[in-house]
């Protein structure tokens, strides 16, 4: 498993420290940032979207915020809505957040009651705010990139397509339920078999920027 892989999914007190550096860099951003403008919001597969850079191409009259945080759940998002969300006072919300939940093993019930309770704080705190929440990213279990066996089977173990696509559908009717939108960008990230593209990844579950170039396609018309 290639050094960049490894740092996005051990759990270990460096990547809780660069969690909590990373929160208060926000922290910090958001008491100049403008109000209004647009937050992506979730874990790795967001943290890694590089859309601060990408949005110089789109000619929008909003600024992109990117909020995202690896290896995070619904549970520590929960706790971090102020400096992720809040402070910010964004006018549109794109989230991507739970695929750890799965990975990690989080039970069902925790995942989707703290999910539950994110939708709801936004529609408390942020009435007038368009969230879109976002389907997850396939991902590549069966394809070699260079991990062990134990490796492989830590990461893919609970995380896999069916159960995304699972978790998917269940945070669509989250959306439905706080009149959100639920939107798939995915379109042309899958090969043949539904898996990730090989080219898009490097390691199964986290995307090259090329990835995002795909997904920002798909999401422009929301943009």
């Amino acid at each position: 498993m290639s050094e960049q892989s490894k740092s996005l999914t051990n759990m270990n007190p460096d990547i809780e420290q660069y969690k909590s550096d990373l929160r208060a860099r926000f922290a910090k951003e958001n008491q100049t940032a403008p109000k209004g403008q647009i937050v992506f919001v979730g874990s790795s597969t967001m943290e890694m979207f590089p859309i601060e850079k990408m949005q110089q191409n789109l000619g929008l009259d909003k600024l992109i915020y990117n909020r995202g945080i690896r290896a995070t759940t619904t549970a520590e998002l929960l706790m971090a809505m102020d400096v992720c969300i809040f402070d910010l006072a964004p006018s549109k919300i794109f989230i991507n957040i739970g695929s750890n939940d799965a990975g990690f093993g989080v039970p069902e019930d925790i995942f989707f009651s703290n999910y539950d309770k994110i939708l709801l704080k936004i529609k408390e705190e942020l009435p007038e705010t368009q969230v879109f929440v976002m389907a997850y990213y396939p991902v590549n279990p069966v394809a070699d990139f260079g991990e062990s066996e134990d490796e492989h089977e830590a990461f893919f173990s609970k995380r896999n397509n069916e159960i995304l696509e699972l978790a998917s559908s269940k945070v669509a009717l989250l959306a439905q339920k706080y009149h959100y939108e639920f939107i798939n960008v995915n379109d042309g990230l899958a090969d043949a078999d539904g898996n990730l593209r090989k080219e898009l990844t490097f390691d199964g579950g986290h995307m090259y920027p090329i990835g995002y170039e795909i997904v920002l396609r798909n999401m422009k018309k929301y943009l």
